[in-house]
């Protein structure tokens, strides 16, 4: 499963893995939504809430895609972040990593198809 996180400007693939996690968040798509900023090493948007029963943990590396349970947000990676043990592993980004940080406003979460 490959999903398109799209702005009108950027466009970054990502490769989903094989979660319960990450099926529910392909399964809402298409999806509109709006992207914001946190801290100084991520982007995040939300879907509606996520399982995270046998999802395995995100370790926070550049270019993973993740979800913070506690917030129910979904995270875009671009800069390390600690791991911890609310944070799961969606995917991984197949290509325009060096967007992601630039991403603003409204965009567009869709599958992918090449």
């Amino acid at each position: 499963m490959k999903i398109s996180v799209k702005s009108d400007e950027y466009e970054i693939i990502y490769e989903l893995n094989d979660s319960p996690a990450a099926e529910e968040l392909y399964n809402q798509l298409p999806l509109t939504t709006e992207v914001e900023p946190f801290s100084n090493n991520e982007m995040t948007f939300y879907p509606e809430k996520l399982s995270t029963e046998d999802t395995p943990l995100s370790g926070g590396e550049p270019g993973s895609l993740s979800y913070y349970e506690p917030w129910g947000d979904v995270v875009m990676f671009y800069a390390p972040c600690a791991p911890n043990s609310s944070l799961y592993e969606l995917g991984t980004v197949v290509s325009g990593e060096e967007f992601i940080e630039n991403l603003s406003g409204t965009i567009t979460v869709s599958s992918y198809e090449e």
